[in-house]
């Protein structure tokens, strides 16, 4: 039996590690002849990432009702990479402009494009970081 390429092996080890340890669903692998490599895209148990100005006004809402805000998930694109390789940021804008901000599948709403990075390492640890496509207000804490 051959061993799947490198590429593909990858892949399948962010897709388990989202399905079985952090719970996303509706997985999916996303390929495009413009991509260096598939792209999956999910949906994961609860909300990954709020734009700081929209962060500001449901911290105002929450504290004028008194209550939280329910923060619904959204669909997401997920970029698989090994710890040893070298991305350049052209690579990245290259990935940038294959895709469409909301993945398939998502709910249109106004949103700027964003990657959540997923790094392997050699022992299978699965590292996740966001990328955005241009400059990003850094969050409130």
């Amino acid at each position: 039996m051959a061993s799947p390429d490198p590429i593909t092996a990858l892949t399948q080890v962010v897709l388990t590690n989202l399905e079985y340890q952090h719970d996303w669903t509706s997985l999916q692998t996303h390929t495009h002849p413009s991509l260096p490599r598939p792209l999956l895209y999910g949906l994961p148990p609860k909300r990954l990432y709020v734009h700081p100005d929209e962060q500001v006004a449901i911290i105002k809402a929450e504290n004028e009702k008194g209550e939280p805000i329910p923060q619904e998930p959204e669909v997401e694109w997920v970029l698989p990479l090994h710890l040893s390789e070298k991305w350049s940021p052209a690579q990245f804008a290259g990935v940038f402009d294959a895709i469409e901000a909301i993945p398939p599948g998502g709910v249109i709403r106004r949103r700027g494009k964003r990657i959540l990075l997923a790094t392997v390492q050699d022992d299978s640890t699965v590292t996740y970081y966001w990328i955005h496509d241009g400059l990003v207000k850094p969050r409130q804490n």
